[in-house]
């Protein structure tokens, strides 16, 4: 190990790395920015990346980060569109980047690796066969939705919910995965789930971080600005993020119709495939005129629109670490949740309103009366948005995590 922890050689895997953005693609250019503060940083990422990463960086030069492109040939990746065929084109990917990162040590001599996107506890990560301390991580996936609400589904939605269980199960039998876990300094997680996942699989220490995604001070900044809306505005609530089955936005609706409040309002911001099966359901509950399907906006659209609402309401039923809860607790806004995987973790009694789920109908009701106790208290709406910004400014600041993570490194380097 270096005597000087700045002379340090870093080198990251980051399938998903892109500036300003959030989820994964966020995570990826977030962590390997805060790292490069104390170490010397070489990122391996897609080429898809290349020409928004070149973009920042020629506007924000990096010193000491360094960027390294790779895709798989055009003959092993023609059938992939978008997130279509997305697991197994990064499962190869993985492949093709570990030699990458092979000719690369042999070259600069890397004193630890660490991968960081994409995060899946079942997905391996061949860099994990350098012979240099390994962290891998956050990863999650293990979050799944309770039996009892896959009644709800549609087929569409039972299936992938069939394929997700069997690629986890298959994932876990996987001799890549074992040797990853195994071969692990530090596995980061951030749910109890995965954790669980992990200590079956023989992980040899396990971290737990407050969620994968963060939020940088120049990001807060501008959220922060959101107006405090009046008292006297009628309640309005928003759920933002694709329109996907597990996202739970068919239970948001349904709570919503039962609530009943009077002259309010429910905005879903995204798209995607359930978009007819919601407007058709919010029809059949009689709440079609007071439900404003907003489409897909670009992402500063998306948060000022939530600064126009007074909560989020995210009834997903496993996400792993949704970057819009943080957003909405910058936003001074209370979020209301369902007690499952990251949502569970980020949102506390001071910030929102979390939701037990057992059944439907159960987690139905509690979100309508969560609803409802929020459109009553405007002070509590207050209070707790407060408490989300505080929240999130000190602990899920990009600079917060880089500092944990850098404690990590410094304890798996001082063990050479």
């Amino acid at each position: 190990m270096p005597n000087n922890m700045e002379s340090c050689k870093v080198l990251i895997s980051a399938y998903a790395c892109k500036p300003n953005t959030g989820s994964e693609p966020g995570v990826g250019w977030n962590m390997a920015r805060e790292l490069v503060k104390h170490y010397e940083v070489w990122v391996i990422t897609r080429e898809d990346n290349r020409s928004a990463i070149e973009a920042e960086l020629a506007a924000k030069p990096v010193p000491r980060l360094h960027v390294i492109y790779y895709d798989l040939p055009y003959w092993l990746r023609w059938w992939k569109q978008g997130q279509r065929g997305v697991h197994l084109h990064y499962y190869l990917w993985q492949i093709g980047a570990y030699f990458v990162a092979q000719k690369l040590h042999h070259e600069f001599g890397f004193d630890l690796v660490h991968h960081v996107t994409y995060g899946r506890y079942c997905a391996p990560s061949f860099l994990a066969l350098l012979p240099v301390p390994f962290i891998w991580g956050p990863v999650g996936g293990g979050e799944s939705a309770p039996d009892s609400f896959w009644h709800d589904f549609s087929l569409r939605g039972k299936i992938y919910e069939i394929l997700r269980d069997l690629s986890c199960w298959i994932g876990e039998r996987d001799p890549f995965v074992r040797l990853t876990v195994q071969r692990s300094a530090i596995a980061i997680v951030a749910t109890p789930e995965t954790s669980a996942r992990l200590i079956s699989l023989g992980a040899k220490r396990i971290e737990t971080i407050f969620g994968q995604t963060g939020i940088n001070q120049q990001e807060l900044a501008q959220i922060e600005k959101n107006p405090v809306l009046a008292i006297d505005t009628p309640i309005r609530f928003a759920s933002i993020g694709r329109l996907l089955h597990w996202k739970g936005f068919h239970l948001g609706l349904r709570a919503f119709a039962q609530a009943n409040l009077e002259k309010s309002e429910y905005w879903i911001i995204g798209d995607g495939p359930e978009r007819q099966r919601l407007e058709s359901l919010a029809s059949e509950l009689g709440i079609a005129n007071q439900v404003q399907f907003c489409g897909e906006m670009p992402r500063e659209k998306a948060l000022s629109t939530l600064g126009q609402c007074h909560a989020l309401v995210h009834p997903s039923l496993h996400d792993f670490s949704p970057t819009i809860c943080l957003e909405a607790m910058a936003a001074g806004r209370p979020v209301i949740c369902l007690d499952l995987g990251g949502p569970a973790t980020q949102v506390t009694q001071d910030t929102g309103l979390k939701i037990p789920a057992y059944t439907p109908d159960q987690a139905v009701s509690g979100l309508a009366e969560a609803m409802t106790h929020l459109a009553k208290n405007a002070e509590l709406r207050l209070r707790m948005g407060q408490a989300g910004q505080k929240r999130v400014s000190e602990t899920y600041g990009w600079e917060t995590k880089g500092q944990f993570l850098t404690k990590l490194y410094q304890e798996v380097l001082n063990q050479q």
